[in-house]
C-alpha cells in the first residue's frame, strides 16, 4: 500500500495529512484558508490522489505558517508513502484556466529544487496571501524531495493562474507517481 499518515506539531501549527497515492481523488481538507482550501482539493481531485489534510495554525498573525507547514507535512507523506518503489518519476503538465495558463515539471529524484516563475498583480485571493504560493510549493518540494517546476504562462486573474499552477502540479504528480517496472535510474538509485 503506498499509504502514510504524518503529523507535524510545533508552536505555531498542529498539521495531520494522510497520503493514499491510488486512491480516486478523494479528499477532506480543513486549513482554515478557504482559497487554500480550494486548492488543495483541487490538488487531491485532479491528482487522483486521496488526500486528509488537517491544519490548525495561528491565523491571528498570518498564513503563512499554516501555508508553508501544511507543505512540509504534505511532502513528507509523499515521500513516505513513495519509499523506494520504482516510479515513472517524471511528469510535466500545462493546464489551462480561463484567461490563464499554468505550467508544471516535476522529477521525483531526491533532490529538491524549486524554480518557481510567477507574478500575481493581487495581494490575497480571498484570504490566501498570492505569495504563499511559492513557499507551498518550495516546503513541498524540499520535503518531498522533488526537483520542481512551476511557471505562470500568462493569465490576469490570479485565482486563474494559480488553480492553474496547482492543476498542472496535480496532473504532473499523478504521472510521475504511477509505478514502473523498474528503477529509472542509471545510478541505481534515487
Amino acid at each position: 500500500m503506498r499509504e502514510s499518515k504524518i503529523t507535524r506539531k510545533t508552536k505555531e501549527t498542529d498539521v495531520t495529512v494522510r497520503i493514499n497515492l491510488d486512491g480516486t481523488g478523494v479528499y477532506d481538507i480543513k486549513t482554515g484558508i478557504g482559497f487554500f482550501d480550494h486548492m488543495l482539493t483541487a490538488l487531491s481531485k485532479h491528482s487522483g490522489i486521496d488526500l486528509v489534510v488537517l491544519t490548525a495554525g495561528d491565523l491571528e498573525v498570518d498564513a503563512h505558517h499554516t501555508v508553508e507547514d501544511t507543505g512540509i507535512v504534505i511532502g513528507q507523506a509523499l515521500s513516505e508513502a513513495l519509499g523506494t518503489a520504482a516510479i515513472t518519476r517524471y511528469g510535466s503538465a500545462f493546464i489551462p484556466m480561463d484567461e490563464a495558463l499554468g505550467f508544471c515539471s516535476l522529477d521525483i529524484c531526491n533532490r529538491p529544487y524549486l524554480v518557481f516563475d510567477a507574478e500575481f498583480t493581487s495581494e490575497k485571493c480571498g484570504d490566501f496571501d498570492t505569495s504563499l504560493t511559492e513557499e507551498f510549493f518550495r516546503a513541498v518540494s524540499v520535503h518531498g524531495g522533488i526537483t520542481l517546476h512551476m511557471k505562470k504562462m500568462y493569465g490576469k486573474n490570479d485565482h486563474h493562474a494559480i488553480e492553474a499552477m496547482f492543476k498542472a502540479f496535480a496532473y504532473a504528480l499523478k504521472t510521475a507517481v504511477k509505478p514502473s517496472v523498474s528503477l529509472l535510474s542509471t545510478k541505481g538509485t534515487l
